[in-house]
């Protein structure tokens, strides 16, 4: 039990978080800019090949059809990545403040220094 308890001690350190949550969200920030290099500017730079693109050859093209669907699907599933990061965080900070709400008990040598300070305080 000993390392389970040591594990976890470690994982809801605020670094280790901090991290998890930044690679998470690099990688779906990086598709949603893939995504947009790739579905919408290169597409862009290349538009005489938009003036021969009927409807039905658009998922037939390579290069030439601006696939602004699968950019916004990207945007998408980065917002639902980051709500669900912000749920998971939401729930680790909550089970922190319990833990740190419940101040622990005096030991013995504070509960000896409080009585001395107070009598100290009693004489003129």
């Amino acid at each position: 039990m000993g390392i389970l308890k040591d594990f976890k001690a470690f994982i809801m350190r605020g670094n280790v978080v901090d991290l998890a949550v930044a690679v998470v969200i690099g990688a779906a920030f990086a598709a949603i800019v893939s995504s947009l290099v790739d579905n919408v500017i290169t597409p862009l730079l290349l538009t005489p090949a938009l003036k021969f693109a009927h409807l039905d050859d658009i998922d037939g093209l390579k290069w030439g059809a601006v696939k602004y669907g699968l950019f916004l699907a990207a945007c998408i599933k980065f917002a639902i990545i980051a709500f669900i990061l912000f749920l998971i965080i939401k729930a680790i900070h909550s089970f922190d403040k319990k833990k740190a709400a419940a101040p622990p008990d005096p030991t013995l040598a504070e509960k000896l220094l409080t009585e001395i300070r107070d009598e100290l305080k009693k004489k003129p």
